[in-house]
């Protein structure tokens, strides 16, 4: 059992406990006096032992005293077993509890722990800085979706063995879950050496994975956050790098992005932005406002664009390019889509009824990719018009090219029932995206609309080329076309000259309410 000989291993107390690992000995000891001291009924203690072959095994020793007439302690009689199965059961239930399954690398609870070493490092020591690396993989699960999870899983594990690489041996990589990854570097002298370690991370994702005899390219987007005294909660720190992270993926990922008061002043007011955008359809704080779309020819009014206001009880006219991004991103774009659909057909509805001669206008509604890949858009769209008594024709939907281009085959199915309901299609932003132009020619679309940015550029020849190709496009495929943003008359002659039929932009008139909009109406020749 000890690995030894008979003869090596004599009556000498000392041939056993010599034997035991160095590091338990004093342990050991300890144990065995307190209860010859008699201040334990019995004695019990596991401790290891190497062996000669240079494995080493566990023990458990149970013994009890016997005292002779003078009550000392005679001699001790126990048992020894080998427990070391239940040291490596033990040890193996610890390891699985503390790291990922998949990868082998420590998981969320065992990198807190070292955080929170850390943060008390940084405490005790004035010269201490360590830092914390936020990664999270670009386009992830496109490659989940296109290859299968067995894949995305098969390339989870070598970005691991990668990220192993970067790194020295006093730091530490965990995977947090899903394609997130975090580093913690231990004692750096300056944020110099944690921007080099995530540029060195950038670079060896240059590199191509091979998946399954399949060349893959994947990119990162990585948070860094400096630690300190001022941090105190391993929380605290790795909410700062997340911020970082998801900073540097709104920037254009495949980078990395430090972290600064400003981001935590941002980080705050979104999530205060957030909290009010939950309340805001139910305390009634949206409204549309109406763009005028006319004919270049004669500009006559062939119909509106409805865009959605929201109308902060504090914060005043909340810019959509500050909520609509927010809105996309929890979900809650779908509910406001919905409502500005309804708005704006039923007030489409009521000034057809006031207005005969404009049954022929209609009321134009962007619609976001969460919403049009509902399984059952159709069938909604088709119970509004419905129940509001509009006429199809009447209303316009506005696609825009990222949308159809998620599923070209799903999306070609759904836009073709939306043409047999009646409704008009038009794609929004055209020319900002990467559309398929052998896609193109098979989707339903009656009117491209051309983004602001072109008519901006139509000053130089090249962005009036532009912009050209893009009308002479729409045409050959059978489509009208409609420029936004026309602010000036040179703009609007050129865009005539071109062949583009519709405009709306400030030249003709800027968004406005419903009860301006009236007036503007009113003002028309019926």
């Amino acid at each position: 059992m000890m690995g030894g000989e008979d003869r090596e291993i004599g009556n000498n107390p000392n041939d056993w406990l010599n034997c035991i690992h160095p590091l338990d000995r004093e342990r050991f000891d300890r144990t065995l006096s307190t209860h010859l001291e008699g201040c334990s009924p019995h004695f019990e203690c596991e401790y290891r032992v190497g062996l000669k072959d240079g494995y080493i095994r566990w023990f458990r020793v149970r013994g009890l005293a016997i005292w002779n007439e003078n009550n000392q302690p005679e001699r001790i009689a126990g048992s020894q077993t080998d427990i070391t199965e239940y040291y490596k059961v033990r040890e193996q239930l610890t390891h699985d509890a503390l790291h990922d399954p998949m990868t082998g690398l420590p998981n969320r609870t065992l990198f807190m722990d070292r955080i929170g070493q850390a943060i008390k490092k940084s405490i005790r020591r004035e010269n201490y800085l360590c830092s914390v690396l936020f990664l999270d993989l670009d386009r992830f699960k496109l490659i989940n979706d296109s290859l299968g999870h067995i894949a995305g899983d098969s390339l989870l594990v070598e970005v691991a063995n990668r990220l192993r690489e970067c790194l020295r041996s006093e730091d530490t990589i965990a995977r947090l879950g899903g394609d997130e990854f975090v580093i913690l570097l231990d004692n750096i002298k300056s944020a110099e050496d944690s921007v080099n370690i995530a540029k060195k991370i950038l670079n060896t994702f240059r590199k191509s994975f091979m998946i399954d005899g399949q060349e893959i390219f994947s990119s990162v987007s990585i948070g860094i956050v400096l630690g300190g005294p001022e941090y105190d909660s391993p929380d605290d720190l790795l909410r700062d790098a997340d911020t970082a992270m998801y900073r540097a993926k709104h920037l254009g990922k495949n980078r990395y992005e430090l972290f600064g008061n400003h981001l935590r002043v941002h980080a705050l007011h979104q999530l205060n932005l957030e909290t009010d955008l939950q309340r805001a359809l139910e305390r009634g704080e949206f409204s549309l406002v109406y763009q005028p779309i006319v004919d270049l020819d004669d500009h006559q009014l062939v119909g509106f664009e409805a865009l959605v206001r929201w109308q902060h009880p504090e914060r005043g006219i909340v810019n959509p390019v500050d909520f609509i991004p927010l809105a996309e991103e929890t979900g809650l774009i779908v509910q406001i889509g919905w409502w500005v659909i309804r708005e704006a057909c039923l007030q489409m509805y009521n000034w057809i009824a006031k207005y005969p001669l404009f049954s022929k206008l209609s009321i134009s509604v962007n619609i976001s990719s969460k919403q049009f890949t509902q399984h059952d858009f159709v069938e909604q769209i088709r119970l509004v018009l419905e129940e509001i008594g509009l006429n199809a024709p009447n209303l316009n939907l506005e696609i825009t090219e990222g949308s159809v281009m998620q599923d070209p085959v799903s999306v070609a199915n759904k836009l073709r029932q939306l043409k047999e309901i009646g409704v008009d299609l038009m794609m929004d932003d055209f020319g900002t995206g990467y559309s398929s132009l052998n896609y193109l020619r098979t989707f339903p679309i009656d009117i491209l609309k051309i983004d602001r940015s072109f008519i901006n550029q139509m000053k130089n020849e090249a962005g009036l080329e532009i912009v050209k190709t893009i009308v002479n496009l729409a045409h050959n495929l059978k489509m009208q076309v409609v420029a936004e943003g026309v602010e000036n008359s040179n703009q609007s002659k050129c865009l005539k000259e071109l062949g583009c039929e519709y405009a709306q932009g400030y030249l003709f008139s800027k968004p406005l309410d419903g009860n301006t909009m009236e007036a503007f109406i009113s003002e028309l020749p019926l």
